[in-house]
């Protein structure tokens, strides 16, 4: 039961708090760095499967192991650099491949997967760490 509540929580996070960062930073940065690279329009099958899989790996890599040692440092931090390694993965790809990828973009997408994954990971384990504590 604590696997499902810290997986739903950290989904709710991370799709939740993405949603308004792509809402509000599509059309400031997103489309003014890549113009016609960027789709008019985002493709679900692909977005729904990484809004499911991406806090999947989370908890089973980061929340799960937290809560065994009851530390939100933990998460938190763990948090963060799985998601960190996993934009850098993607931004530095693209860097290396692709003609137009601007390297302020990478930056900045890498510092919001720190961030995003540190926070969506620790409420995964608060959710976790209140289902143990009740």
């Amino acid at each position: 039961m604590a696997l499902i509540v810290a997986y739903v929580a950290t989904l709710i996070a991370f799709a939740g708090v993405d949603s308004v960062w792509l809402g509000f930073m599509a059309q400031r940065l997103y489309r003014p760095a890549l113009g016609d690279l960027l789709a008019a329009k985002a493709s679900l099958p692909p977005a729904i499967a990484f809004y499911l899989l991406f806090p999947l790996g989370l908890t089973i890599f980061v929340v799960m192991p937290a809560a065994k040692s009851q530390s939100l440092g933990d998460a938190a931090l763990y948090g963060a650099l799985f998601s960190f390694f996993a934009y850098m993965t993607y931004d530095l790809t693209n860097q290396a491949t692709l003609r137009a990828w601007p390297l302020h973009l990478s930056l900045i997408d890498m510092a919001w997967g720190f961030t995003l994954g540190g926070l969506a990971a620790s409420i995964g384990w608060l959710a976790a760490h209140r289902l143990a504590s009740a």
